[in-house]
């Protein structure tokens, strides 16, 4: 197994997922905090940083009706409401306040919203603080001042496109046109914006893409990232990564077992027989959801969803406690320094008991765990969702997941079912993927395979 691409796809998500070291004095002078807004704000940033969110959001709202002036309480439902991607509120509860960190949090609220002027004055304000370094910011504000009066994600050509995905394992390999240039692309959940290969692209910038040769995303941000790494080890030419703000916007569909993707310019309806799996986001950009891994009781983690990772579930050494495994029983990874690997007895994911589903330690989870807010528990890879076809709903606040009919087996026959369609004994590379056509794309949607988008 090699993981040594995953620097690369590590790099990118730190830019979207870090925080800046915001500095300065307050708004204003705060009054003495009401002591049940103190505890009810100690409740919220507790939840919050264990990534129980709804419990956050409760706890937030009764502290903000304790004290509804407190800048540290607008603050803190500010960034429940970014997480959630409620981005009117979020700009809402942080009208009129001048910290950096306030700036930080409007400025993404507008950015994701697409008012890009908004954003780049408040990105623009943010950076003036010599505490603050974040180059994910800079170049944003940056990229949205060269976008006033652009329209992003605005959608023409037909009302979906389905793609089909060559084979590459779990990897989510897409074949798209950028600005009328044929590209292999990546899913990449773990960060927010499009990323461009810069051995091609030197800066950021507004592009087009087209998926099917029918379906056209015309200003799309892209940002630049070196991608030499991922395509040595996917054996093909990756030029683009796909993050959750263009999959939020095409209200997009991946299907790694019928090899389909499918981008459409409405709101899907619910899928039959599907799992409604709610999500949240790292300040707006990487993609959370909750899961458990003890058989023992109910409690859930937060991890990190990134389709970049090849393996179906990765996690830190406390999480492989909670799942009630020895990391002494853990074996070295062939190829990858610094990952061991095993098996977790029972995940609980998306209201299915998975028992037996194969997972990693090590470098890939402290390195996005040094880069968050949050107790992130671990990493759901490319080698998990390749049991389900996945379907972005309300915008990207929840997903539709319909599983693969293994898991759907007899409880005698499901350990052996799900294990092998994750990819058990080991989580493996990706085998390479051919390179793009030189041709133009063809000029109707491939048939579909599986379910209809």
């Amino acid at each position: 197994m090699r993981l040594s691409f995953l620097a690369t796809v590590v790099a990118a998500a730190a830019a979207t997922l870090s925080l800046p070291a915001c500095g300065g004095p307050p708004d204003a002078a705060t009054p003495t905090r009401p002591p049940l807004a103190e505890k009810w704000l100690a409740r919220a940033k507790a939840s919050f940083q264990a990534g129980d969110f709804d419990d956050a959001r409760d706890a937030g709202k009764s502290a903000l009706q304790a004290a509804p002036n407190d800048p540290d309480v607008r603050l803190m439902n500010a960034r429940i409401a970014l997480a959630r991607l409620d981005y009117d509120e979020t700009i809402k509860l942080t009208e009129g306040m001048q910290t950096s960190e306030s700036h930080a949090i409007r400025g993404r609220a507008y950015w994701y919203r697409g008012d890009l002027e908004q954003a780049a004055d408040e990105l623009d304000a943010m950076l003036q603080d010599p505490n603050v370094k974040d180059g994910w910011a800079r170049e944003v504000a940056g990229l949205a001042r060269r976008g006033v009066g652009r329209h992003p994600f605005e959608m023409e050509g037909g009302l979906v496109g389905a793609v089909e995905m060559p084979a590459a394992g779990p990897a989510l390999v897409v074949p798209c046109e950028l600005e009328g240039e044929q590209v292999l692309a990546m899913i990449a959940t773990a960060t927010g914006e499009v990323v461009m290969d810069s051995s091609s692209r030197k800066e950021a910038a507004w592009v087009n893409l087209r998926f099917a040769g029918r379906v056209e995303v015309k200003d799309v941000p892209a940002l630049t990232q070196d991608l030499s790494g991922l395509s040595r080890q996917m054996g093909a030419p990756i030029k683009l990564l796909i993050g959750v703000n263009l999959l939020r916007h095409t209200h997009a569909t991946f299907d790694r077992r019928g090899d389909q993707f499918v981008v459409r310019k409405d709101e899907p309806t619910a899928p039959p027989e599907a799992t409604r799996v709610p999500l949240w986001y790292v300040r707006g950009g990487g993609m959370l959801l909750r899961a458990g891994v003890s058989s023992q009781n109910n409690e859930k983690e937060t991890l990190l969803v990134d389709t970049s990772s090849m393996f179906p579930v990765g996690l830190d050494d406390a999480m492989w406690k909670k799942a009630g495994v020895d990391l002494a029983s853990l074996t070295p990874a062939p190829g990858a320094t610094g990952i061991r690997e095993g098996t977790i007895p029972m995940l609980k994911f998306a209201g299915f008991d998975l028992p037996g589903i194969p997972a990693v330690e090590g470098a890939p989870v402290a390195d996005l765990k040094a880069s968050v807010d949050l107790d992130l528990g671990g990493i759901v890879g490319a080698g998990l969702l390749s049991l389900f076809r996945v379907t972005f709903g309300d915008e990207g606040r929840f997903l539709w997941l319909e599983a693969d009919p293994q898991l759907l087996a007899p409880p005698g026959r499901a350990s052996d079912n799900a294990s092998q369609s994750a990819g058990v004994n080991r989580p493996q590379a990706a085998p390479p993927v051919p390179a793009p056509a030189a041709s133009s794309a063809p000029s109707s949607a491939p048939a579909p395979k599986g379910n209809k988008p």
